[in-house]
């Protein structure tokens, strides 16, 4: 008995200091918060999951868009890899075609490409952006609904 009682009071200092350490916990299945209507169309929501801060150099956010909802062009001074977890996406670079994404896929974006993202013109789609920290989006050209409506047409086809 008297051992027991000597090995607790020895691990009772090791059991404290692992109750009292905090952790950075947050959810990506969390809507987030209803963008402002600055650099899109629509309706969106994002969710600030991860934020680069001096040991971690990368943002992860997730966004959501409602159907026919998109950003304008845009550009990052790092890579950005999106991670399609819900719905549809369409998705384009300057000078290349617009192409759809679906649930699953995942598209890396070169850094300082221009390029734009949205949902599909009937679906909703969720994402995980992840990309460097540091520097702020560049925002390059507004994209017109007529524009969108044009590609949403040719990718129907």
């Amino acid at each position: 008995m008297k051992n027991l009682l000597v090995k607790c009071l020895l691990l009772l200092p090791f059991t404290l200091w692992a109750q009292s350490t905090t952790y950075n916990v947050s959810s990506y299945k969390e809507e987030g918060t209803k963008a402002p209507n600055t650099h899109y169309i629509g309706e969106a929501w994002l969710n600030r999951i991860v934020s680069a801060d001096e040991d971690l150099n990368y943002n992860i956010t997730k966004a959501t868009f409602k159907a026919n909802s998109t950003l304008d062009w845009h550009k990052h001074a790092t890579p950005q890899v999106l991670i399609v977890v819900d719905g549809q996406a369409y998705y384009q670079e300057r000078g290349n075609p617009a192409i759809i994404l679906k649930e699953g896929d995942v598209v890396t974006c070169a850094k300082n490409t221009e390029h734009w993202h949205s949902s599909t013109k009937d679906q909703d789609v969720t994402y995980l952006a992840i990309y460097g920290g540091g520097q702020p989006t560049t925002w390059t050209e507004v994209l017109t609904q007529e524009y969108y409506d044009q590609v949403a047409q040719s990718l129907e086809e």
